[in-house]
């Protein structure tokens, strides 16, 4: 783990630490995610502004009073994905889904977490099926999480319950292909961490879809917006598509989307 370096960083962990052990003496649940989480996992340590925990939706609001009994500002950023809690300028962040709505955690990320002790405090981590199901849509033009993807498939790929992985992903099997095969470009001798299965089924799938009937003619859709709500939009504002993010194809209604594209970019 990096070791902090200036009077900011120490003083962030403490608050971090701090906030973790109020959460765990009100018994509230939560599991620690992003840059500790895959640290954890792969090695990578980074210098990170905050610390992500992961949430249950319905439990979003005790765990927002908990952080606040212990002297912090707290605010829901979104109601899609995302609140915080600050006190100064060290804040948390509380995620409850993920920014296109569909990776939403449920009991499911609780029953296969994976203990662990981040800043010397025992915790329960995110499982690296969960984190590559949330990361694998992150295609922002100024981020793209798809290396931590193929670095949490290096690491944990050879122990990871892929069926649940695939299910996850579900219509949207596609992306997850584009990591799988992207994942064998970059590490061709490591090609075995995912299991063959996953491939063929995959491949498998897009096969089959080339071989049927042509789907029926419809308003079309851009599930862009999936993995960027900004570099889509000229999709949606000007060449007539409708908004993948929106149900039945995504999970928002038009006012979640609405609302989240007047957001900043987090």
């Amino acid at each position: 783990m990096i070791q902090p370096e200036t009077a900011d960083e120490v003083r962030a962990n403490e608050f971090y630490r701090a906030m973790v052990a109020h959460l765990r003496a009100a018994s509230v649940r939560f599991l620690v995610g992003g840059a500790y989480a895959l640290e954890q996992y792969t090695g990578i340590a980074r210098r990170t502004k905050d610390l992500d925990l992961f949430v249950h939706p319905r439990e979003r609001d005790a765990v927002l009073a908990v952080l606040a009994a212990g002297g912090c500002a707290t605010e829901v950023t979104s109601p899609v994905w995302l609140a915080k809690a600050f006190c100064g300028d060290d804040y948390v962040d509380v995620i409850f889904s993920s920014g296109n709505g569909i990776a939403e955690v449920d009991d499911t990320w609780f029953e296969h977490a994976v203990d662990a002790d981040v800043l010397g405090v025992p915790v329960q981590l995110c499982a690296p099926e969960e984190m590559i199901w949330s990361k694998g849509y992150i295609m922002e033009r100024e981020r793209f999480d798809g290396a931590d993807v193929a670095h949490l498939i290096r690491a944990c790929g050879a122990r990871m319950d892929w069926r649940r992985l695939v299910d996850h992903f579900g219509p949207h099997w596609r992306v997850l292909l584009s990591h799988v095969v992207l994942f064998g470009f970059v590490y061709p001798a490591e090609r075995d961490r995912i299991p063959a299965w996953v491939a063929r089924e995959l491949v498998d799938r897009l096969e089959r879809e080339l071989d049927g009937e042509p789907a029926a003619p419809s308003a079309p859709v851009c599930q862009g917006t999936l993995l960027s709500r900004y570099q889509y939009r000229i999709d949606l504002e000007r060449w007539g598509y409708r908004d993948g993010r929106i149900r039945p194809t995504g999970r928002m209604t038009p006012r979640q989307a609405a609302v989240l594209d007047g957001e900043p970019k987090d």
